[in-house]
């Protein structure tokens, strides 16, 4: 067991530790940050880890400073005997927080891509019947009924807040949206194929849980001229949808009509909607409010 004066220097610095998170998450919190690293369900409760934080590092600080000789232990965990093993310890928590406060937060862009791969493709597999917006399938009811509404605008506006469920309505039903105009936004990722034909990805990142599981999910344009503008770039593209072929798979691509450069937005990242069809209705009747 380790004397007294090491337990309290040991309390000591798990609450400082502790403290340290709970600044850096209040940190992330004011600075309108925490969206770039977890989804926002996820949020709502990373939000309120600072209280019991900062609970636990206030016990452990009493502790450290109040405790009594006889009753301060290791409890059969022992602590590092050296300081060098205490640097190592510390260190794993230290070392994470430190490259927090000091890089800066930003979303996930060409160089995640290059690592993990995107995907230009939504389905694994296509309905037996690509003459209708219908399907036996239960996973491709959804999509069927999205596709109807789709295929009835003029432009097709892809919302983020549906972002992978509009692709993957037009993806099932390629056929039928042959032709159909469309506009995205997204950030410019230059593909293998881009450097052969300036072809490139409008791109965002889908997130479920943290930017961990963060997979990339994007659509093929084909500027048709050669454009400028570097990797991560933040675009509009207008244009019309085609069906084109990517590393033996089947795709559809945006034949564009006008590229325009914007900002970021402020959440950079898409989400999964329980309930894209309910989704798309809310966002008309916001549209049409908005005009």
């Amino acid at each position: 067991m380790n004397d007294s004066r090491s337990i309290r220097i040991h309390y000591g610095l798990r609450a400082v530790i502790l403290l340290a998170f709970a600044l850096y998450i209040g940190h992330l919190v004011q600075q309108d940050a925490l969206h770039y690293y977890v989804a926002p369900k996820l949020a709502r409760w990373v939000k309120l880890c600072p209280v019991p934080l900062v609970l636990m590092a206030l016990s452990l600080s009493v502790q450290a400073l109040f405790g009594k000789s006889n009753v301060l232990c290791d409890c059969d965990h022992r602590l590092p005997r050296s300081g060098h093993r205490s640097v190592v310890l510390y260190g794993l928590f230290l070392l994470p927080l430190l490259l927090g406060f000091l890089l800066p937060d930003r979303a996930l862009g060409s160089m995640a891509i290059a690592k993990k791969g995107i995907s230009l493709s939504y389905l694994s597999t296509e309905p037996k019947n690509n003459v209708t917006f219908e399907s036996t399938d239960p996973y491709h009811t959804e999509f069927a009924e999205l596709a109807k509404k789709l295929y009835a605008q003029p432009v097709i506006p892809v919302y983020p807040a549906i972002f992978s469920e509009i692709f993957g309505a037009i993806d099932t039903y390629k056929q039928q949206f042959e032709g159909k105009e469309i506009a995205v936004s997204g950030f410019l990722y230059p593909t293998e194929a881009g450097t052969a034909n300036n072809t490139f990805a409008v791109s965002r990142f889908l997130v479920q849980c943290c930017t961990a599981d963060a997979a990339p999910f994007g659509i093929m344009v084909d500027p048709g001229k050669q454009i400028s503008l570097p990797a991560d770039t933040w675009l509009e593209v207008r244009g019309k949808l085609h069906i084109a072929h990517y590393k033996g798979q089947e795709i559809m691509q945006i034949t564009a009509e006008s590229i325009t450069p914007i900002p970021q937005p402020a959440t950079p990242y898409i989400y999964t909607s329980p309930d894209s069809i309910a989704a798309w209705d809310q966002l008309q009747i916001t549209a049409q409010t908005a005009k």
